[in-house]
């Protein structure tokens, strides 16, 4: 479902693919060849959203953001570019950079920034505020740097995004697959 949200309808490139049980609503930007999987809810009702090209939000994931009031400025919520973002993961008003990995289940809290080629790791706990380096592992609850990514891992992230451009494509057009 993809619906307004007092005037501000989401913005949605033609080549997305976006599962029909999907809820998109609001201020929500995605760019190209991005796909939104199955019973994901992307609400951009008091602040914006706005997700890259080529990536990926997996099944049952929420994404949200932080409205303005007296005691808080508020907080948009913005994903890189051939992000991968796993099953039921939380983002909340936050910031993710190019060629991640979020890990299934993970929760990264408002105001936190995940710097260019970063790996959450599933379960993962990010609390508000913090800022994940670039190039390295995060894991735990709450999250610690663990190590720096290997060339290895540095690649699996651009690889990962293109496979699920190539499977929302086959989801898109089953007799073509």
């Amino acid at each position: 479902m993809i619906e307004p949200f007092e005037g501000e309808n989401p913005d949605i490139q033609a080549d997305c693919w976006i599962h029909p049980s999907a809820v998109i609503i609001g201020d929500v930007t995605i760019g190209s060849q991005s796909n939104v999987w199955p019973l994901c809810v992307i609400r951009g009702d008091v602040n914006s959203i706005s997700i890259g090209e080529r990536t990926n939000i997996q099944d049952g994931s929420v994404l949200h953001v932080t409205s303005k009031r007296e005691d808080n400025p508020g907080a948009a919520l913005a994903i890189g570019d051939e992000v991968t973002v796993g099953h039921k993961v939380m983002l909340h008003a936050c910031t993710i950079g190019n060629h991640c990995l979020i890990g299934m289940g993970a929760i990264i809290m408002d105001n936190t920034v995940v710097e260019d080629n970063v790996i959450v790791g599933a379960g993962s706990l990010v609390p508000e505020k913090k800022r994940l380096e670039s190039k390295h592992l995060y894991m735990g609850s709450p999250v610690k740097k663990i190590r720096p990514l290997t060339e290895q891992e540095l690649s699996w992230l651009k690889r990962s995004a293109a496979h699920y451009v190539k499977l929302a494509a086959r989801h898109e057009n089953p007799a073509s697959s």
